[in-house]
């Protein structure tokens, strides 16, 4: 169904809203005595709008009108996973007890807490099958830094340091970037016709020289990695690391065990696959699982447990040391606490759930749009813009058209080993009926591009902004207040 205008209204600047000696808050009354500012620390203070509450609440609420969610539409980004974020994690993460807590508070005042971690990181080891967990790194991103971290430790400690890293063209596009920082250079490696790791092309890559491998499982294509198990004894065989990104987990949660599958350092994107909000930037959590054998390399301090008291501690002299300036974003992490408590077992059926509604889509959309691998997928299907190119249409028109029949368009030209790419990840939370539509629409899109390719080339016709200059907004953002 095509969407509609509706009412949208443009919107001033907040400089341009209010007047000067409005406010949007009050003060609490002081409990301390007043003390005059040394005058040397005052002067004129940040160009801040003077707004009343209303003016500032409607101001953002029209601006949220703008755009779709994930709370008003369908969000299919493959590779991001954008799950719909439980209202529940919200309303546990409030509570005046975490939400207020002091992050310098004692110990003692904070048993509650630091119980909560210390459980977290328990349950993300009985998930993965790695069995020491730190929850510090604040983002998926500082998640993959910390595991190259940790593979430079590793080596250095052996007396070995080597300079190398493996990183299939399948693996997350930051992956390179944080063996980079590390000092490590990336060795790419191609997949095999099937699109996925070949045992071959990783032994033939892999020397005394090589750390190891990052490897992302299932990979960006959205297949399983079937030879992870031999892939990683051959990295093994030459002393090298397994690092699995974990930011697919979404589709195998309950279903595999990634001890057992060879890998020795794994990063979960608690935003993909737990469901706490994206970061944008901030906050986020990032935690990294790893085996026994490299516990003692994970960052500090760490909770430990003494008796039935929990406690910070920082004695351990192999640790990468401190990532963060307090220990991870806390209102994140207790969210993902919530989302494992509410559903327990029920996780496992998560993922089935994923699944399932990928393959629904493959099925529903293969006969109108180029399948690269038309093989069963994982959590999320990637389709070609080949055949639309017929017509001189392209990934970016197809995703700007979607916009008008009310969905958020996919992650379009990656993965990069994929030409004209159009990425689709449903998750587990979308109907049969949201589903129904969501393909509807592409396959009207289809049809559009056949009959009609320059409605497309002209995209959005409903959205607040017609088509951008994508190059001009990318070097010339104009980002309002």
């Amino acid at each position: 169904m095509i969407g509609t205008t509706g009412l949208v209204f443009n919107e001033p600047l907040l400089w341009e809203l209010g007047a000067p000696g409005r406010e949007a808050y009050s003060l609490p009354s002081r409990e301390v005595p007043e003390h005059p500012v040394d005058p040397a620390l005052t002067g004129p203070g940040p160009d801040f709008p003077d707004l009343s509450e209303p003016e500032l609440v409607r101001h953002y609420t029209r601006l949220s009108q703008w755009n779709l969610s994930v709370d008003s539409s369908m969000y299919p980004l493959g590779s991001c996973t954008m799950k719909y974020n439980p209202k529940t994690n919200e309303r546990q993460a409030s509570l005046p007890g975490i939400a207020n807590a002091h992050p310098l508070l004692p110990d003692d005042l904070a048993q509650g807490l630091l119980r909560l971690i210390f459980d977290l990181e328990r349950w993300l080891a009985e998930i993965t099958g790695l069995p020491a967990v730190s929850l510090q790194p604040a983002a998926g991103a500082q998640g993959e830094l910390t595991g190259m971290l940790i593979f430079y430790a590793h080596h250095a400690a052996l007396g070995r340091p080597r300079t190398k890293i493996l990183i299939p063209d399948t693996a997350h596009g930051t992956n390179p970037a944080s063996a980079a920082l590390c000092g490590f250079t990336a060795v790419p490696v191609p997949s095999g016709p099937q699109g996925i790791l070949t045992l071959q092309t990783v032994a033939d890559r892999m020397d005394d020289d090589t750390a190891g491998i990052m490897v992302t499982n299932p990979n960006t294509l959205g297949l399983f990695e079937e030879n992870i198990r031999q892939v990683a004894d051959a990295v093994h065989a030459k002393g090298g690391l397994v690092y699995a990104d974990g930011a697919n987990m979404n589709a195998v949660l309950g279903v595999v065990d990634m001890g057992a599958m060879g890998v020795d350092v794994l990063h979960l994107n608690l935003h993909k696959t737990f469901s706490t909000p994206h970061g944008g930037g901030g906050p986020g959590a990032g935690p990294v699982c790893v085996t026994r054998a490299l516990e003692p390399y994970l960052p500090v301090p760490r909770v430990a447990r003494e008796g039935s008291r929990f406690t910070w501690r920082d004695d351990y002299p192999s640790s990468v040391g401190r990532l963060h300036a307090f220990y991870g974003n806390f209102g994140i992490l207790t969210r993902a606490y919530s989302y494992i408590l509410s559903l327990g077992a029920e996780l496992a059926r998560v993922s089935r759930l994923a699944v399932l509604n990928a393959n629904y889509i493959q099925a529903g959309l293969k006969a109108d749009y180029h399948l690269p691998h038309d093989r069963p997928c994982m959590h999320e299907c990637v389709f070609t813009d080949k055949r639309q190119q017929a017509h001189k249409v392209s990934a970016l028109d197809i995703a700007k058209r979607l916009i008008d029949y009310g969905f958020h368009p996919p992650t379009i030209y990656f993965p990069l080993v994929v030409n004209g790419a159009l990425m689709i990840e449903p998750t587990e939370s979308e109907t049969k009926e949201t589903l129904d539509q969501f393909i509807a629409a592409l396959r009207a899109i289809a049809r559009e591009a056949e009959q009609k390719p320059e409605l497309l080339h002209q995209a959005p016709h409903h959205a607040k902004l017609r088509r951008l200059d994508e190059v001009t907004a990318a070097r010339k953002p104009c980002l309002m207040g």
